[in-house]
């Protein structure tokens, strides 16, 4: 834990001075990526483990945390206008620090209560993010969606939570199997309001409304950190709260599955029509993380591992399409895909790096996405044969707006306003490269992260 926290710590010291000498903004960037190389080799080893500690590491956290560090090393190097222009950055900075570390707490905590008050503390930074360095003065109002489904819908879970450790006078990981028999916690009702504000967090279709708007109004770093990290706390909690998913009824469990599958369709039309890129890639990760769901739902060994496969491979693919829609929105001042057309005759390796993540986002091979999609479909469909209708309509519909994403940005006729002679310089595609090599780099790996269970 102090190999995580004594990195974090430092970074703190290193804000002003990165932020007195315009040449030094990428320091905490690369410290960050120094610890993330720091955590890697834990991978192989095994963990002394002990129901009573406060903290703990397995191979279920400590994937999502070496995604969050690299995320957030991501961050500082998609966010150099806001730091290099000195736009509040020594606020800026201290807030995806302190958003880091909160995560990274909550990935490590080996308790429920603990793990709760860091659940909600990843809010504080993340709403100060959207309202001070947003786009648009709607950036108030998707902050106010943002606490107001994320903080409801947690409520029951906090009861459940006290009940618990009124009870068994413990919150741990570990020990939340030996559940009293007879607890009102047992039974499916309360298990499915407990477990809604993970469905909120993830989000699930129709408690969604708040992830478009949030990442819309937020900065670059505010949407890498929140469609990477911030909805895989949801599934994580969901996986480490299983007990409430074998007390469900099956008829309930299908009910979730079936509004997961379903959902992810109706989101994949949504993206067709979509014209704001943002907002599409936003609507692409509700349809991402409802297949998620649906493999949590299915309550199979396959499922869990197919979930953790799926955090990954959305969290690096969605942060690096947020980060070069952001590029070809500093390009060319707009977002609409009406008015990003032709980008191809004027930045050729823009649009080469747009065809590489549209087809990561589509799950074409050889990226981790495709196999993560592969085992969840299964899992979904080994729990009822009538989901096979909306698991065709989830392949197709993603592939076909990845392609439109991808077509109507970068070809047609160019614009009027676009310069043909512009480039860019090749240092900015280098967060795409370190975001994009990991999803092909963990195929042939992944028996290493399905290992956990």
């Amino acid at each position: 834990m102090l190999k995580m926290m004594i990195p974090i710590i430092s970074l703190l010291l290193l804000i002003p001075l990165s932020n007195n000498n315009n040449k030094k903004w990428h320091l905490p960037s690369f410290t960050l990526m120094i610890m993330t190389l720091l955590l890697l080799p834990l991978i192989s080893i095994p963990f002394p483990y002990s129901p009573l500690n406060l903290f703990s590491i397995d191979l279920l956290n400590l994937p999502l945390i070496i995604l969050t560090t690299w995320i957030s090393s991501m961050m500082f190097m998609v966010s150099y206008l806001t730091l290099h222009n000195k736009n509040k950055s020594s606020l800026f900075s201290t807030q995806i620090i302190l958003l880091s570390s909160t995560l990274i707490l909550s990935f490590s905590v080996n308790n429920f209560i603990l793990f709760y008050v860091f659940f909600e503390a990843s809010l504080i930074p993340t709403l100060l993010l959207i309202i001070g360095w947003g786009y648009q003065p709607e950036r108030l109002q998707a902050g106010m969606y943002l606490m107001m489904y994320t903080v409801t819908a947690s409520l029951p879970l906090l009861m459940s939570l006290l009940m618990i450790y009124k009870t068994n006078l413990h919150t741990s990981f570990s020990l939340m199997f030996w559940l009293w028999p007879h607890s009102p916690l047992t039974t499916p009702l309360w298990s499915t309001i407990s477990i809604m504000a993970f469905m909120v967090k993830m989000p699930l279709f129709f408690v969604h409304l708040w992830l478009p708007k949030a990442h819309v109004e937020a900065p670059v770093a505010g949407s890498m950190i929140l469609a990477g990290v911030l909805l895989k706390l949801g599934s994580y909690g969901l996986i480490r709260l299983t007990f409430f998913l074998m007390k469900m009824s099956k008829p309930i469990a299908l009910g979730f599955l079936s509004i997961a599958l379903w959902g992810a369709v109706i989101s994949s039309m949504i993206c067709i029509r979509q014209q704001d890129l943002k907002s599409l890639i936003a609507y692409s990760s509700v349809g991402h993380m409802g297949l998620l769901t649906a493999g949590l739902m299915s309550n199979s060994k396959l499922g869990w591992q197919g979930s953790l496969s799926m955090m990954l491979a959305h969290g690096l693919c969605s942060s690096a399409l947020f980060a070069i829609a952001n590029m070809t929105y500093e390009k060319t001042n707009t977002r609409s895909l009406s008015l990003t057309k032709g980008m191809i005759n004027s930045i050729p390796m823009l649009t080469f790096w747009w065809f590489i993540l549209s087809a990561f986002n589509m799950a074409a091979p050889p990226s981790i996405n495709l196999m993560s999609e592969i085992i969840l479909l299964t899992a979904s469909l080994s729990k009822s044969t009538f989901f096979f209708l909306a698991i065709i309509l989830i392949s197709f519909m993603t592939a076909a707006y990845s392609l439109h994403m991808f077509s109507a940005s970068q070809h047609g006729p160019s614009n009027s306003y676009s310069n043909p002679c512009y480039t860019c310089a090749s240092a900015h595609f280098t967060p795409l490269l370190l975001m994009t090599a990991p999803l092909i780099l963990l195929t042939p790996n992944l028996a290493i992260i399905s290992s956990w269970n």
